[in-house]
């Protein structure tokens, strides 16, 4: 075998003239622009007439995607015209009123009122402000609406516009204080002078005038040097909660420089931070607009709040400071009788649910979720994007919610009275998505109850019991549930076959109707992609494991394997619908039409399979993630007569970072590895995702040292390529090359690496992933073959 030169290559391919038209595959071929493929409707959404299905596609291979429509009993999609879509997109985005009879949006700045059953639209503001995140309120008869952080509300029916609230930067300007010598100097005055005693009784009297007489004076609400980050209002109209942010201080951002520049020169665009980085704090308030009072949401009576970590048993860590907590919400009960808030801890390890007693800020716990490792998981809120999570309420008492207290993600419900918590639905699978119906009377379901493989859509009583399945279609289907929820549109792939838009009935037994026929093109259909079967195998802990197996025609197959490694940590890729990873989809069939054996594993860390296989990666990324890997090795040499000598890997982002990982800490295992746009050093990537796993670099170093591939480059084995843009936002240009320099200084001579100028952390330029992947072919192709 050859060594490679440690060096750097600047990659400047160009996409052939034209593409080829042959069903043999090749790498020019598969990684031209993605057009050749056909287009999918992507973005669907209803209109608010309940009659016609919007969606983003493009059949005429124009640069960008347009916005279509089509009615829902036809298949005849038409491009909308441009004047329109911004306000389809609106009002794709408003908020209806409770009876579904109206729809409030903000469009270009200003506020709109949409009466669905007359269809007639009332311009609410005519501004050069912005007014923002419209809603009905005050039992649906004013329109609440944003502008500059305060709250307006816009009445109904008389047209009126009231302030609600009034915030400000700054402190509250205190009272003076008057010193002994500035006390006595007043009374002297007094006493001396008619004409001062006589304007102090004047203003006495004033003051006492004005506060007999109601008024309306806006009381101020001091910021102090924090900033509004939400606004919520009770659906009486009383009080209002508002959240303050007060930003971290000395958190250094990072810059990443573009070297290809219309101007030529060089410049830097501003980036993220990195792991450990100081944190905002935030704080709640519930302001009551009939007394006329401020008080705070009071937090430190949740339960575990001075909660260890279990990592801290490492480091004899004793510190029991109270934990920084961020509050969502409130979600205020049908009637407003009660506030329900959802509070995340920001170490990730705790999510509590509870209620708010609006007379004095207390909050009552009604439900703690913790993980050792981080709570997250379908319709649970990411604590990195403080959204909102899935929930609500089914009566005035009762709230319901998702939890993965059982393993999995299941919908709950919780007398807020009584405490008493029901699981809803149950079982070894995850429900992804739950709605609950307009009439409370049903939740739509979307879970993977089927096969953790699949995406199917039902409908349940609130009361719980056997769902009833509505799509039937094997595979994923991403569902938008219409206005008047008797009709879904949705998204519908199966393995080799790309989205495309069905529309049926929203009850089960109902029958789906196709509407748009253009994902693949002729082109596309000339090859006979490869309907690849998940199957299973057991790792070494005993864990259940799912793959997909590319298997080649006996007579070509020629002894070797390679392992492909999919991305983003948590993301499912051993499925039954059209990968996210396509185009490394048509790459594997052209591995596997070469007679090489392709394996793609849902490794530890995956989505799809509970809250025990996402945390498996907790303190220790390449830990059991990467045993199931070499597992999956051992599987195909024992099972399907691999050569042991002759297995490679490839994968990109977290795929890239295993394959480091593979080619460093197990020697022999791995022959030939690419590792695309790798994180090598957890300590340089962003906080959300890495502090949820690893904790902090300065709080838990064992978790960093352990899991990082900079530390055990010396155990480089086999043959490595290494694939990094330039201009990476996401994983850093700087990773790769810390790497490189260390690779240098161990005297490593097995390792290449090429870097590409322009791009990002997803490749945008066919040049580009034509460069990439014909070298990992013949990187393969050199050391496996």
């Amino acid at each position: 075998m050859r060594n490679w030169l440690p060096g750097i290559i600047i990659c400047c391919a160009t996409l052939p003239a034209s593409a080829q038209q042959a069903p043999t595959l090749t790498v020019e071929k598969i990684m031209q622009d993605t057009r050749w493929i056909g287009t999918s409707p992507d973005h669907v959404f209803w209109g608010t007439n309940n009659k016609t299905v919007y969606f983003t596609w493009n059949p005429d291979k124009a640069l960008n995607d347009s916005l279509y429509g089509t009615p829902f009993n036809q298949a005849s999609p038409f491009k909308t015209a441009p004047t329109d879509r911004a306000r389809l997109l609106a009002l794709q985005r408003g908020q209806y009123n409770t009876a579904h009879t109206a729809i409030t949006y903000s469009l270009e700045g200003d506020i709109y009122l949409l009466d669905n059953k007359t269809g007639k639209e009332t311009r609410i503001t005519h501004t050069s402000s912005d007014e923002y995140d419209p809603h009905f309120s005050f039992q649906d008869k004013r329109i609440v609406y944003s502008d500059n952080d305060n709250l307006y509300a816009w009445n109904i029916a008389d047209g009126s516009t009231a302030q609600l609230t009034n915030f400000t930067k700054g402190e509250k300007p205190a009272a003076k204080i008057l010193t002994q010598q500035e006390q006595w100097l007043n009374t002297q005055q007094q006493t001396l002078f008619d004409v001062i005693k006589d304007d102090k009784e004047k203003r006495e009297a004033a003051t006492t005038f004005r506060q007999s007489v109601k008024t309306d004076t806006l009381k101020t609400l001091y910021t102090g040097d924090k900033e509004v980050t939400d606004t919520r209002i009770s659906p009486d109209g009383r009080f209002v909660v508002y959240q303050l942010r007060k930003p971290a201080t000395g958190a250094q951002s990072t810059k990443i420089t573009r070297f290809v520049t219309a101007t030529g020169f060089t410049t830097d665009i501003p980036s993220r931070t990195k792991v450990g980085e100081p944190l905002a704090t935030y704080s709640t308030f519930i302001y009551d607009r009939q007394q006329d009072t401020v008080l705070p949401l009071i937090t430190d009576q949740l339960p575990g709040l001075r909660d260890l970590p279990d990592y801290a048993k490492d480091y004899a860590t004793h510190d029991t400071t109270i934990r920084s907590v961020v509050i969502h919400g409130p979600y205020w009960s049908p009637g407003g009788t009660h506030a329900l808030v959802d509070i995340f801890s920001q170490d990730f390890k705790d999510r509590w649910l509870g209620v708010v007693d609006m007379q004095t800020g207390v909050i009552k716990a009604i439900d703690r979720q913790r993980d050792e490792a981080w709570v997250a998981g379908p319709g649970i809120d990411d604590p990195e994007e403080y959204g909102d999570a899935t929930l609500g309420w089914l009566d005035e008492n009762t709230c319901w919610y998702m939890s993965q207290a059982s393993g999995y993600a299941h919908v709950y419900k919780t007398d807020v009275t009584t405490g008493r918590q029901t699981a809803l639905t149950k079982g070894n699978f995850e429900v992804q998505e739950a709605r609950l119906s307009h009439d409370k009377k049903y939740f739509y379901l979307l879970t993977n109850a089927v096969h953790p493989g699949e995406k199917q859509w039902y409908r349940m009583p609130v009361s719980g019991g056997e769902p009833q399945r509505i799509t039937t279609m094997t595979g994923a289907h991403e569902v938008s549930l219409s206005p008047d929820e008797k009709w879904i549109a949705y998204r519908y792939s199966y393995t080799n076959k790309p989205w495309e838009l069905y529309v049926q009935e929203n009850v089960p037994g109902s029958k789906p109707r196709q509407l748009t026929f253009q994902a693949a093109s002729d082109t596309f259909k000339a090859y006979p992609w490869r309907d690849v079967p998940v199957i299973t195998f057991h790792a070494r802990d005993g864990a259940t494991v799912y793959a997909r197996l590319y298997q080649p025609d006996p007579a070509k197959k020629n002894g070797a394997a390679v392992i492909f490694v999919h991305g983003a940590g948590y993301l499912q890729n051993a499925h039954k619908w059209w990968s996210a990873y396509f185009r490394e989809y048509m790459f594997n069939n052209l591995l596997t039409d070469q007679g090489y054996t392709v394996m793609d594993i849902d490794y530890r860390g995956s989505a799809g399979y509970g809250s025990k296989w996402r945390t498996g990666i907790y303190r220790y990324m390449g830990g059991k993630d990467l045993d199931d890997e070499i597992d999956a090795a051992h599987y195909l040499e024992s099972n399907l007569g691999i050569d042991k000598k002759r297995i490679g890997m490839y994968g990109g982002s977290y795929g890239g970072f295993m394959t480091l990982m593979a080619m460093f800490t197990q020697p022999g295992e791995i022959a030939a590895g690419a590792a695309l746009r790798s994180v090598t050093d957890w300590a340089h990537y962003n906080h959300g995702y890495t502090a949820s796993i690893l904790n902090e670099p300065f709080t838990d170093s064992i978790a960093y040292r352990r899991s990082s591939p900079i530390y055990f480059a010396q155990g480089l084995q086999g043959h490595l390529l290494m694939c990094h843009g330039m201009v990476d936002t996401n994983v850093h240009f700087e990773d790769i090359v810390r790497l490189s320099q260390r690779l240098i200084e161990l005297h490593k001579e097995n390792w290449e690496l090429a870097v590409y100028p322009v791009e990002d952390h997803g490749f945008t330029t066919p040049a580009s992933w034509t460069d990439e992947y014909k070298r990992i072919l013949k990187l393969f192709d050199t050391y496996l073959k």
